[in-house]
């Protein structure tokens, strides 16, 4: 496994034109990605996290939402410089994706097999035969039964659990450096989300690939990823080691965030309840000064500067980045 990251994104700022003015929806957002490792992005609806992986793809939609600064750097060349030529030919063979909902992702007049295929031809230059022996090994790779007969079968003729498992034939096909995977499991019941899981986390390893889980769920964080980044109205709130960010919760929003996990046992006191976060995340079109999470936090004091003073983002302790001034372990003065 090679620690030397295989994508950097540096100060990445993405803006969306809307009828409110301009959204800021991806506000400095810093990260890297080596081969081999998970990054998990989680936060709620809206914090970013999707317009981060678009930004990366390049896929953002146009003319409304553009890149407006910083740098996405794979494997040393700057994304953003690049022409839609360009992008296209290292996006599916180098840089693949896996997006929220298989069935309005897969075309449902075409067969699975020809979809397949169809990525195979357009960057590996296979003839029909070899890319159907390809997608025919893609499909016993991800999981799925009898996959030469499956080949010709319709989107409409799989379950969703199934589909998803087409996308990822399809996003692995060409054995990408890295894979974006954005809420591969929502929609999905618990015990296929948990099949899915283990085959990106099986794939990662036996392709040697950089993969970032978007998801707003914090349990499939703990499950898959290696390192996570947590994101709130456009930023980065908090950025660690799994294990670190679980057991050391610094900032108040990913303590929240903790809080809210369903727990059969009751942690925290709370009796098997969801902890909920009271308010409703800022507008990005003219967020606030300071600490955008302080008219929802339960440690924020208002007279003490949380709205109006610093938001950096620094570091708390070696690989331990937080965004606040004042970390969850010197509010409470006990260690988080």
């Amino acid at each position: 496994m090679d620690d030397i990251p295989i994508l950097e994104v540096r100060d990445l700022r993405t803006h969306v034109t809307s009828d409110r003015g301009t959204v800021r929806a991806v506000d400095g957002v810093s990260f890297s990605v080596a081969r081999g490792r998970t990054v998990g992005i989680v936060g709620e609806s809206g914090c970013g996290k999707t317009m981060t992986a678009l930004s990366v793809m390049g896929l953002l939609p146009k003319p409304q939402a553009r890149v407006v600064g910083g740098e996405i750097l794979f494997d040393g060349r700057d994304l953003t410089t690049l022409s839609p030529r360009e992008l296209q030919e290292i996006r599916g063979r180098d840089i693949a994706m896996i997006f929220q909902d298989p069935m309005t992702s897969l075309n449902p007049t075409l067969t699975v097999g020809t979809q397949i295929m169809e990525t195979l031809r357009r960057h590996e230059g296979l003839s029909r035969a070899q890319a159907r022996s390809r997608a025919t090994d893609l499909l016993a790779e991800v999981g799925i039964t009898d996959p030469a007969r499956r080949l010709d079968d319709y989107p409409f003729q799989f379950s969703g659990g199934m589909r998803q498992r087409v996308m990822i034939a399809i996003a692995i096909s060409c054995n990408p450096k890295l894979l974006v995977a954005d809420e591969p499991t929502t929609a999905l019941d618990v015990t296929v989300q948990a099949r899915i899981l283990d085959l990106l986390h099986d794939l990662r390893d036996q392709h040697d690939m950089g993969l970032v889980l978007i998801t707003h769920d914090m349990g499939v964080v703990a499950d898959i990823a290696d390192d996570t980044v947590v994101m709130y109205a456009g930023q980065i709130v908090e950025q660690a080691d799994v294990h670190e960010l679980f057991a050391h919760p610094e900032h108040p929003y990913t303590r929240a965030l903790l809080g809210a996990m369903p727990s059969l046992q009751g942690d925290g006191g709370r009796d098997g309840r969801l902890a909920a976060i009271p308010g409703m995340p800022p507008s990005l079109v003219d967020p606030p000064v300071g600490c955008r999470f302080a008219a929802r936090c339960a440690y924020a004091d208002r007279s003490d500067g949380c709205a109006q003073g610093d938001n950096e983002l620094r570091e708390l302790r070696p690989g331990h980045r937080v965004r606040t001034a004042h970390p969850v372990s010197a509010l409470t003065g006990v260690a988080s």
